[in-house]
């Protein structure tokens, strides 16, 4: 998306004329936003924010304008995967890809891979994170301590228990690793109280626990399961599965990929009602995300791109060539009411992470991340951190 207009996020100015899609539908109705340092500085109708008129104004001609997105499972996109270069240059490649679909913030995801790759993953991210504290709220790790008989893509060369010197890295990091990804059933006792008295996001997924491991893993300190219905022991009429303790659960949340391919449109509407704002739309994209390409590797695999899917020769899985717009676009297609399916696209995600105080909805003081679309959901800008980016 080339952008006719740029604003650096050193200057202070006012959005006007837009249709605030805000996620929440008790919040009163504005038309105006200041944007200050980055942040949100005020919020109103026009004739009411102080200062406004003094400002330039930026006329959004009655565009659509939400919260920035916040994609929590993101393996690699715009032709770059984590796993295969984990750096600084990984990382802003991914930002300006998502920048072309309305995600402004993202969890750059790991999967199952050596220690030492998770080290490396924790210091850039560490790194980025100091630069651009808008964009990466931390590292997902999706591994290596999973199930192999839910390993889906995951090399089965490496996955592995934990041990005890990874786990305390991870807990002596806890700073900059937001979620871990596990499958319960196979961590040593302790492991995931561990890891979430840390203050780490502990995520139950690739596992193949029964509900009763599930509940347990929940009582341990699980808050999240990721890829609800994908890489999980599924929801069964005397044994609920781990699916079903997520449903039972009145506290749990779980990602979900709303592209139709990882999971039925009838399941996706069931796990709204049954989750509603403990639902959340993730990606996890992989390196053909916004782009054409037809083959990449990914976890020491050819994988092959068509039609949306990407899976390797056996028809396995490889995560997704989705973006956050389309996974928005489908979901209220599908029947979930808007206002709903952006905070499942924003708010939701910054709650499961612990970052509503700093994004996820339009609020003073929230950094100023937002995506511009038509009722098309086509993207026509976004605002990252303050840094306006817009197609007339």
């Amino acid at each position: 998306m080339s952008a006719d207009l740029v604003i650096s996020p050193e200057k202070t100015y006012a959005l006007v004329n837009f249709k605030p899609l805000t996620g929440d539908p008790e919040q009163s109705s504005i038309d105006t936003i200041i944007i200050e340092n980055g942040r949100i500085s005020a919020i109103g109708k026009e004739e009411d924010v102080a200062g406004a008129d003094s400002l330039e104004k930026v006329d959004l001609g009655g565009l659509t304008l939400s919260p920035g997105f916040i994609d929590l499972q993101l393996n690699g996109c715009g032709g770059v995967l984590f796993n295969s270069d984990i750096s600084i240059k990984t990382l802003d490649i991914m930002h300006e890809a998502n920048l072309r679909s309305g995600c402004t913030a993202f969890l750059p995801t790991l999967i199952t891979s050596s220690d030492e790759d998770m080290r490396q993953a924790v210091n850039v991210t560490r790194e980025y994170m100091a630069m651009h504290p808008d964009r990466v709220p931390g590292v997902h790790l999706e591994g290596p301590y999973l199930n192999l008989q839910r390993k889906g893509i995951h090399d089965p060369d490496y996955i592995r228990e934990p041990s005890s010197a990874m786990i305390d890295f991870f807990c002596k990091n806890a700073d900059v690793i937001a979620m871990v990804t596990l499958a319960p059933e196979i961590c040593p006792e302790g492991t995931i109280e561990k890891l979430s008295k840390a203050g780490i996001i502990v995520s139950i997924g690739h596992t193949n626990a029964t509900c009763e491991q599930a509940k347990a893993a929940e009582k341990a300190g699980t808050t999240f399961a990721t890829h609800l219905h994908n890489a999980m022991s599924p929801l069964g009429s005397r044994e609920p599965g781990v699916v079903g303790a997520i449903f039972d659960s009145q506290t749990i949340g779980a990602g979900i990929i709303a592209d139709g391919l990882h999971l039925s449109w009838e399941n996706l509407r069931i796990a709204h009602r049954l989750m509603q704002d403990r639902l959340v739309l993730v990606t996890d994209a992989t390196t053909p995300a916004g782009t054409d390409m037809e083959t990449f590797v990914f976890a020491g695999q050819t994988i092959y791109h068509k039609d949306g899917k990407c899976s390797n020769a056996d028809g396995t899985l490889a995560g997704s060539a989705l973006t956050m717009i389309e996974a928005v676009a489908n979901s209220i297609r599908e029947g979930i009411e808007p206002q709903a399916v952006i905070r499942m696209a924003t708010v939701n995600a910054a709650k499961a992470i612990h970052v509503d105080n700093e994004m996820g909805s339009i609020a003073v003081g929230q950094f100023a991340n937002f995506a511009i679309f038509d009722d098309r959901y086509t993207m026509h800008g976004t605002v990252s951190g303050g840094e306006l980016k817009l197609k007339k």
